[in-house]
């Protein structure tokens, strides 16, 4: 019996016109039923992340419509938001001219992505909701298309009720890009700006998605690291660092570099949200007062 519940349950995928997906904790597409992959143009061999989906998609038409001519800018800031909470859902428009809504469940890293054809239902109300759904956007990145400091510090408090219920570690780190000011008085602002969204890639890449990281103000960012303990985080921060080192952002000045310096901290038992936040910022100050281009750690 349960082995025929099994294949009707994937029979019933494969028929059904809803976009059915599943992802690993890595953002690995690992299930699609044929609906989703028309839709997105692709299959589940368990090697494509959704960012490579979602790149592919944008360069041949398809999937998901991005009305923004910066669409690393969008996709920055759509993986602010990805798989932040254990249930999400939101509208979608497709490139097909399909309007979906789509719902994100989240369950030990593992993602749950169903998209419902909702066209037909909505049409009347697509001007008022693409309104709305552009000011909902602009409330929560800033300009990097990055969490700003507000939600930032609101998602580091919900990951600590979380982790201190279950008695799990939770790690913040706190970044400033050394000197600054100066690419700005010497390069220009533009290259300032370039420098920024370097590090943001950076940042990005060494994120799970169960994580959060975004900028905190001018050039200091933020890293929010869930079910780590202090040594697994330093070890992240370094090879981040590390890669920085090497980053060569400036086109014009190609063997400009730059770098950046880190601080650390681990939650104590029952600590608040801005106590921790404080505990990373004073190791922050110390990695600068060192010499900058380094990482401290708050114990």
């Amino acid at each position: 019996m349960r082995e025929q519940f099994r294949s009707m349950l994937a029979e019933l995928q494969a028929q059904s016109q809803q976009l059915i997906a599943m992802f690993d904790a890595h953002d690995v597409l690992h299930y699609a039923n044929p609906a989703f992959s028309e839709a997105y143009d692709v299959s589940a061999d368990g090697v494509t992340r959704w960012v490579d989906m979602m790149r592919a998609n944008y360069a041949k038409g398809c999937g998901t419509a991005v009305d923004d001519s910066n669409f690393e800018g969008w996709l920055a800031s759509a993986l602010s938001r990805r798989g932040k909470t254990p249930y999400r859902a939101f509208e979608a428009d497709l490139c097909d001219g399909r309007w979906l809504w789509m719902t994100e469940t989240v369950h030990n890293g593992w993602m749950l992505c169903v998209g419902s054809d909702i066209t037909a239902l909505m049409q009347n109300k697509k001007a008022p909701r693409l309104g709305s759904d552009k000011a909902a956007r602009a409330a929560q990145p800033d300009l990097l298309n990055v969490s700003n400091r507000n939600h930032l510090l609101a998602e580091l408090d919900r990951t600590l009720k979380h982790a201190h219920a279950k008695d799990e570690p939770v790690c913040v780190a706190t970044f400033d890009l050394d000197y600054f000011k100066r690419v700005n008085d010497q390069f220009g602002r533009d290259a300032g700006d370039s420098m920024l969204y370097n590090f943001v890639g950076h940042l990005q890449a060494c994120t799970r998605r169960g994580d959060t990281c975004g900028r905190i103000g001018g050039e200091e960012f933020m890293l929010v690291l869930s079910g780590v303990v202090l040594s697994q985080a330093q070890k992240v921060i370094q090879r981040l660092l590390d890669n920085v080192r090497q980053a060569r952002p400036l086109d014009q000045w190609p063997e400009q570099g730059y770098t950046v310096s880190a601080g650390l901290a681990m939650a104590h038992k029952g600590e608040e949200a801005k106590a921790l936040l404080l505990r990373a910022d004073e190791a922050l100050y110390g990695a600068k007062g060192a010499g900058r281009d380094r990482l401290e750690c708050a114990f």
